[in-house]
């Protein structure tokens, strides 16, 4: 798993599934800055199949990973994260919801198409490779 030192040069990354290395998402924008993780989906009107966002935050947190979905015109699945890839919560996000927290504390956040939920549950791992 990259770390957010080491993706400051590399704003894609891939994100696959451990063990089997099953390529989830090939293309997410890595968004460590309070600009770009504000922004996150706003504004948008729909989201490549191919493509997605990870929010990164400093540590594990229920507050701190909580997204909300104001100006996001479509729906995108949600899947929270722990510091060591562990997944520990999983959401369809609905457009215009105030807010979403995580059941548990999280440190990454993965936005994409709601057809990703078919393919993550909570208990899987997963990592990010830089492109």
């Amino acid at each position: 798993m990259i770390r957010p030192s080491s993706a400051a040069r590399r704003p894609w990354v891939a994100v696959r599934r451990l063990p089997e290395g099953e390529v989830l998402v090939p293309r997410a924008r890595w968004c460590d800055a309070h600009l770009c993780k504000l922004r996150g989906l706003t504004f948008r009107r729909a989201l490549p199949p191919e493509e997605g966002l990870v929010l990164v935050e400093a540590r594990d947190s229920r507050l701190g990973a909580g997204i909300h979905m104001l100006c996001v015109f479509f729906p995108i699945a949600v899947i929270w994260m722990d510091s060591q890839g562990d997944v520990v919560d999983v959401r369809l996000a609905r457009p215009f919801v105030p807010a979403y927290l995580p059941r548990r504390p999280a440190r990454y956040i993965l936005e994409g198409v709601p057809a990703l939920l078919e393919r993550v549950q909570v208990g899987d791992r997963l990592e990010f490779m830089p492109l």
